[in-house]
């Protein structure tokens, strides 16, 4: 029986790990659920799985029997506790992280932030305590896949991207793109910070830095690939030449529910099968740094680390956010992480208060930036 806590139970990887949590019942025991302000739908999940702990940043007028508000941090750290998802967006997922980590937890992490923030600390912290962060994110999760059973040395760390909803766009038009548009993802059903993320391939330039930190690869040695089929979720290159890749129908089910159980595997009729019956093809193209000039930006701010991931994790969130809401044009997304992170002088060895420090930084003075005009 495997105690889990899901904090981030409300958004698509919360509810997709209930349904995990559904097929295998007899598996787990839910010990602690947080969300964000969808009250209506934890208190929906809270009446079916029944936790000791809840959290949300709306409390519900009045407690279901029998249930405690417990702030995230503390609820990952819970002894009872073996697993937890986290499945938050943005910076909020970074203390939880830490703290399950430091109690020696197994965290499932699709939250990308805490990783791009703060690599080295958490990783430090997973050495040090015992605890250990199962990939959920796809293409991380596929390059662990594929390094199972493994001991040689890694030549190449193959991530795809597929390009998003303007990889045949006219450059000239991008400015013109609306966030209807940039929501609209021609494989992937995703919340919309991620999907803009995808349009932007901000969210692969984080997984370049994730991929780093997990894997423990240098920079020189993670290529990404444009894959517009989603089929090849990345693949690993070893000396010998050989190439193993995961592969799947485009979905977030089998990530979740490897990290869960991992090393074990089991069948689930939930979890969409590739279909090999139909004709179907697989095609790679090479990244266009002009179409996609968010990618080298991040990807630069990770190489610089200390404090500079931080404040590109934080400027990116508030761009998405100004160019949902109509404040920035697309191609502004771009232009303000930029400016963001062209003004911060990075601290070269942050501790944790330091890099939070920096992210409160980061979004105070982005959201100054789109509020009176991206130059």
């Amino acid at each position: 029986m495997r105690r889990i806590v899901i904090l981030g139970s409300t958004g698509s990887i919360g509810r997709q790990t209930l349904d995990i949590v559904r097929a295998f019942r007899q598996e787990f025991e839910v010990i602690g659920l947080a969300a964000g302000n969808n009250t209506a739908l934890l208190l929906e999940q809270v009446a079916e799985f029944t936790p000791d702990y809840i959290w949300c940043s709306n409390p519900p007028a009045e407690m279901p029997d029998g249930t405690k508000i417990l702030p995230m941090a503390e609820m990952a750290c819970l002894p009872e506790v073996d697993q937890v998802m986290v499945a938050l967006m943005g910076a909020v997922g970074l203390a939880p992280t830490m703290s399950a980590l430091r109690a020696g937890k197994q965290v499932a992490l699709s939250n990308k932030e805490p990783i791009v923030m703060a690599g080295q600390i958490l990783k430090a912290a997973e050495a040090e305590y015992g605890g250990v962060i199962l990939p959920v994110d796809s293409e991380p999760s596929a390059i662990w896949q594929c390094l199972q059973g493994e001991d040689n040395h890694i030549r190449r760390l193959m991530i795809t991207a597929s390009g998003g909803p303007f990889r045949r766009t006219p450059l000239d038009e991008l400015d013109k793109v609306t966030p209807e548009q940039a929501l609209r993802h021609p494989t992937w059903r995703m919340g919309d910070k991620i999907t803009i993320d995808s349009a932007t391939l901000m969210n692969k330039a984080f997984e370049v830095i994730e991929s780093r930190w997990l894997f423990s690869v240098p920079w020189e040695d993670i290529a990404v690939v444009v894959h517009p089929q989603s089929t090849i979720h990345s693949m690993v290159e070893f000396d010998d030449g050989s190439v193993k890749a995961q592969l799947g129908p485009p979905s977030m089910r089998l990530p979740i529910q490897y990290a869960l159980f991992h090393p074990k595997r089991f069948a689930n009729d939930e979890i969409p099968r590739l279909d090999i019956g139909a004709p179907w093809s697989l095609d790679f193209e090479p990244l266009e740094p002009k179409r996609f000039p968010c990618f080298d930006l991040a990807v630069s701010a990770g190489k610089t680390g200390g404090t500079m991931p931080a404040v590109l994790s934080a400027a990116d969130e508030v761009a998405v956010q100004a160019f949902l809401s109509g404040s920035i044009g697309f191609t502004d997304i771009y232009r303000l992480v930029d400016r963001v992170l062209s003004e911060h002088n990075p601290q070269p060895s942050p501790n944790l208060d330091a890099i939070l420090d920096a992210d409160r930084w980061a979004n105070r003075r982005a959201a100054e930036i789109a509020s009176s005009g991206v130059n």
